[in-house]
């Protein structure tokens, strides 16, 4: 119950971020979420502070495609079983000539400090990076073939956890519709399917359903 609640805590100061003035503020969150698995993804879209929730719209439907094939989790079941984090947790607006803006080193490391109080609340021995700037704060790698279809262990911010990175399923990338982006991505899946703590967490969260 602790745990629960130093959770609750710390969103609700999460929401209140203020810090990046480029940024376009709702923060977005997942919510209280007590898991021992982190999914993080890079920023939300325009879409999901609209919807109040990560991976709301395209590319969240593949992304949510992909666990339901590969390991039997819906989206509503990921949800309530698995925290959902992000590199930055606001919309960093368009770019000119269209497209999401990247963010920028410093709103990075701005959201990072947020991440960091999440590692030490959960303690999580399974974070899932998505996409190449999520993955690129645990490892430094040139292609996704190095990393994606792999399990790693890292330390960041002195915590020691399993990271297993997938792809963005960005509907403007075709690396995931490719091969061997398919494949890897299958492989990247089927690891986290077997992942000891995947499985006791996925299991924990349909016992704890009425």
């Amino acid at each position: 119950m602790k745990t629960k609640q130093n959770l609750i805590n710390h969103i609700e100061q999460l929401r209140s971020c203020r810090l990046c003035p480029q940024m376009n503020p709702p923060v977005v969150s997942g919510g209280p979420v007590v898991s021992r698995v982190i999914l993080v993804g890079q920023a939300p879209g325009d879409k999901e502070p609209k919807l109040g929730r990560p991976f709301a719209w395209t590319a969240g439907k593949t992304l949510f495609q992909w666990f339901k094939e590969g390991t039997g989790l819906d989206e509503i079941q990921f949800r309530q079983s698995i925290y959902m984090a992000a590199v930055c947790r606001c919309f960093p607006g368009k770019e000119p000539k269209g497209g999401d803006r990247a963010p920028n080193p410093e709103e990075v490391k701005n959201c990072s400090q947020w991440f960091v109080q999440e590692l030490d609340i959960l303690k999580p021995e399974l974070v899932i990076p998505v996409g190449k700037l999520a993955i690129r704060q645990f490892l430094e790698f040139d292609k996704l073939t190095d990393v994606i279809g792999k399990q790693f262990q890292v330390t960041y911010a002195n915590h020691v956890f399993d990271l297993i990175p997938l792809a963005h399923p960005s509907g403007a990338s075709p690396w995931h519709r490719m091969e061997p982006g398919k494949t890897l991505i299958r492989q990247a899946l089927k690891r986290i399917q077997k992942h000891p703590t995947f499985k006791k967490t996925v299991t924990q969260g349909m016992h704890a359903r009425p």
